[in-house]
């Protein structure tokens, strides 16, 4: 596992030195919010974990891990006073594999409608939403592997302007035969360009203003531009570093390669003590120029050293049938202050 990560730090670091960054250059942003706070407080180096239901998000194929069916609610106080919340259910069906859908809300509150010459407010208000809705099927393919897709609706909606477009997410997930060791990968968010259209993009125009007598209430649309979807590959490891009846503490590193930003790497730690409590801890989008997510606890020369996420989680063990997990993760965004993600899941 040592060599695979320094293998996998060097790749992304060479990378770097002769990449051009794309940031701000795709669409449908929210895609990119983690979700979960027990991976969040991992940093996000969960690809290779997968084994409950935010595998939705992370890595379609952890779905088929599930031993029982599971239900999500996640809440986040986003950046900007932006609200984020996702709600998942998953069903194992056995054999047959396991089906899970999700739904994803962003929602930024009503606004004013300013102008320039009205840069109070006109009286009006207008808002902004994001959406998704995914449908995730996966399956075990034998013991030790496992394959997943997603496939989804979204939704981006600003005043009386919206897009719409479907894409795809593929997971896969192998445990080896090295102290079960687990290798994950997925790709996320492969579809069509999305465009916003709706009556905001109306003008009126005169296309002779010269002549006399011309018409200027003649009806036009602006044609605006298609961005693509901000597509993400991820593969990494995980693995037990400790495991006892009483102690276990996973190790997970993931390596990150977007369509419009730098790789980067992110690394978390888990320990669970008798699988009731949780600690976590994480470092996210290591390597990555000129970020925000400075580190919990860092000045500003020792960043690195400091994790930028961290969580707690405990089981609570309501009957034989029923578990409760209840989860909270801090994410540090540094001068734009931080996220604070919390969930609460059942397995039934």
């Amino acid at each position: 596992m040592k060599k695979l990560s320094i293998f996998l730090i060097i790749i992304l670091l060479f990378g770097n030195s002769f990449a051009v960054s794309k940031v701000g250059t795709t669409a449908a942003q929210f895609l990119k919010i983690g979700v979960g706070s027990r991976a969040i407080g991992m940093g996000g180096a969960f690809v290779a974990v997968s084994d409950d239901i935010t595998s939705l998000f992370w890595n379609p194929g952890g779905l088929s891990r599930l031993q029982r069916n599971e239900a999500i609610l996640v809440h986040t106080e986003w950046l900007a006073d932006i609200s984020f919340d996702y709600a998942a259910v998953a069903l194992n069906l056995g054999g047959m594999g396991s089906v899970g859908f999700s739904l994803t809300a962003v929602n930024m509150g009503e606004m004013k409608v300013r102008t320039e010459l009205k840069p109070e407010g006109t009286g009006e208000y207008f808002d902004a939403a994001d959406l998704a809705g995914t449908l995730t099927y996966a399956r075990s393919l034998t013991d030790r592997f496992s394959i997943g897709f997603n496939f989804k609706y979204i939704r981006q909606s600003i005043w009386h302007m919206s897009s719409q477009a479907v894409a795809m997410d593929i997971g896969t997930l192998f445990t080896t035969q090295f102290n079960g060791m687990k290798i994950g990968m997925s790709i996320s968010n492969f579809g069509p360009n999305m465009a916003m259209s709706g009556r905001d993009a109306r003008e009126y125009i005169d296309i002779n203003p010269d002549a006399k007598g011309s018409n200027d209430q003649i009806p036009a649309y602006r044609q605006l531009e298609a961005w693509p979807l901000p597509i993400l590959f991820r593969v990494g490891v995980a693995m037990d570093a400790i495991k006892s009846p009483n102690n276990r503490l996973t190790v997970a590193l993931d390596a990150l390669h977007p369509n419009d930003n730098s790789e980067s790497v992110n690394f978390g730690l888990e320990y669970a003590f008798y699988n009731l409590a949780f600690i976590r801890m994480g470092w996210e989008a290591l390597f990555l120029p000129d970020d925000e997510r400075s580190g919990l606890f860092a000045d500003k020369h020792d960043d690195e050293y400091f994790p930028s996420n961290l969580g707690v989680g405990f089981n609570l063990a309501i009957n034989p049938a029923l578990k409760i997990k209840l989860d909270y993760a801090y994410a540090d965004f540094g001068r734009l202050h931080n996220a604070q993600r919390f969930s609460i899941g059942i397995e039934f």
